[in-house]
C-alpha cells in the first residue's frame, strides 16, 4: 500500500495496529485491548483526514497509483463479456484509449475510455492516458457504430491531457477532439460520461458530452491542471496547490456551478481502498442514468442534450 503525505498518520496508525496483532499472535499477552483502541483511532483519523480534503489533496487522490483505471472498471462491470475494438481506420490503434462492446446484466454497452498504465513499461505503452488524434478518432468510430446499433455509449474519463507532441499536431489534435465534441453533441444513443480520475483540458472532452455527466468523489475536471495553471501564472509550480483551490476543480464545486449532473460517492480513504465498494457505486450509477434515459427519442435525448450544454455559463442577474 503506498501512501500519500497527507496519509501518513494513517500508515503510522496501521503500522502500530499490524505490530499489536503480531505480538498477540507470537505470545501469550492480551492485546486485544489494546487493538481495539487502536483501531477506533484509526478509524477517527480516516474520518478526520477525508472529510476536510483540500481541492489538491483530492487531486493528489485522482492521481494514486493503486486507483483504479478504466479497464478495471470495465472487467468489474462486464466480466468476460467484454469485446475490445481496435484502430481507427485511418493511422493506427492508439493505446491510450479503449473501447468496445461489453455487457451489464442484459444490456449491451459501448465502453470508451483513457487508459493509464500500472509501471513504467505500461505507462509508455498507454502513453501515461494521453491519446492521439487517432485514439479520439477511433472512439468516434465506436461512438458512430453504437449510435447505427442502438447502443447506448458510457466513457470513462482519466487523463492528464490529450497528447501535446509534434507529429499530434500535425495529425489534427484539436480538429479530432472538436469533432468529437461535435459529434457527441447529436449522437442519437443515451450517452454517460463518468470523470474516474483526472479530466483535464480538451483530452477529458473528446469523450466528455453526454446526457449524464458524474464524477468520482475525489475525481477533478478542469480546463488545465494545477500544475501547469501555476507555471503559466506564476512562472513555478510551487503554487499548485493555490491553482487547484483557485480552479474549482473539484467534484462538489463541479456540481455546485452545473458542469456535471450527479457525484459518485467513493469509499472512505478514496477508490482504491474498497475497490468492489467503488466498482458497485459506479455500476448503479450507469444503471440508473440509463434508466432515465432509455425512454427518451433520439430526436428528445439530442434536444435535452443540446439545451443542457447551451444553457451552461449563462449568468441571470
Amino acid at each position: 500500500m503506498e501512501y500519500l503525505e497527507f496519509e501518513l498518520p494513517i500508515k503510522e496508525l496501521e503500522e502500530q495496529l499490524t505490530k499489536c496483532q503480531v505480538i498477540g499472535e507470537e505470545s501469550d499477552v492480551d492485546v486485544s485491548e489494546t487493538c481495539k483502541q487502536i483501531e477506533k483511532k484509526l478509524q477517527a483519523t480516516k474520518k478526520e483526514i477525508y472529510k476536510s480534503l483540500t481541492p489538491w489533496q483530492r487531486v493528489q487522490l485522482s492521481r494514486h497509483p493503486n486507483r483504479p483505471y478504466t479497464l478495471d472498471y470495465i472487467k468489474a462491470l462486464c466480466g468476460d463479456s467484454f469485446l475490445e475494438l481496435h484502430g481507427d481506420r485511418n493511422v493506427k490503434d492508439d493505446k491510450a484509449m479503449i473501447g468496445g462492446l461489453g455487457k451489464i446484466g442484459d444490456q449491451t454497452f459501448m465502453f470508451i475510455g483513457q487508459q493509464k498504465g500500472y509501471n513504467t513499461k505500461t505507462r509508455q505503452y498507454r502513453n501515461f492516458g494521453m491519446a492521439n488524434p487517432e485514439g479520439y478518432r477511433k472512439a468516434l468510430r465506436l461512438m458512430k457504430s453504437a449510435e447505427k446499433f442502438g447502443v447506448p455509449v458510457v466513457t470513462f474519463i482519466d487523463t492528464p491531457g490529450a497528447y501535446p507532441g509534434l507529429e499530434a499536431e500535425e495529425r489534427g489534435q484539436g480538429e479530432a477532439i472538436a469533432r468529437n465534441i461535435l459529434e457527441m453533441s447529436r449522437l442519437q444513443v443515451p450517452v454517460i460520461c463518468i470523470v474516474i480520475g483526472e479530466g483535464a483540458s480538451g483530452g477529458a472532452l473528446g469523450i466528455g458530452v453526454g446526457d449524464k455527466f458524474l464524477m468520482l468523489e475525489n475525481a477533478w475536471f478542469s480546463v488545465i491542471s494545477p500544475e501547469n495553471c501555476s507555471s503559466i501564472l506564476w512562472r513555478s509550480w510551487e503554487y499548485k496547490e493555490q491553482a487547484a483551490d483557485a480552479l474549482k476543480l473539484t467534484a462538489k464545486d463541479s456540481k455546485r456551478i452545473k458542469v456535471i449532473d450527479d457525484i459518485i460517492k467513493e469509499p472512505l480513504g478514496g477508490a482504491h481502498s474498497d475497490r468492489e465498494t467503488t466498482f458497485k457505486a459506479v455500476r448503479d450509477a450507469i444503471i440508473k442514468s440509463y434508466d432515465e434515459l432509455k425512454n427518451l427519442s433520439p430526436k428528445d435525448l439530442v434536444n435535452t442534450r443540446m439545451e443542457k450544454y447551451t444553457e451552461m455559463g449563462v449568468y441571470k442577474g
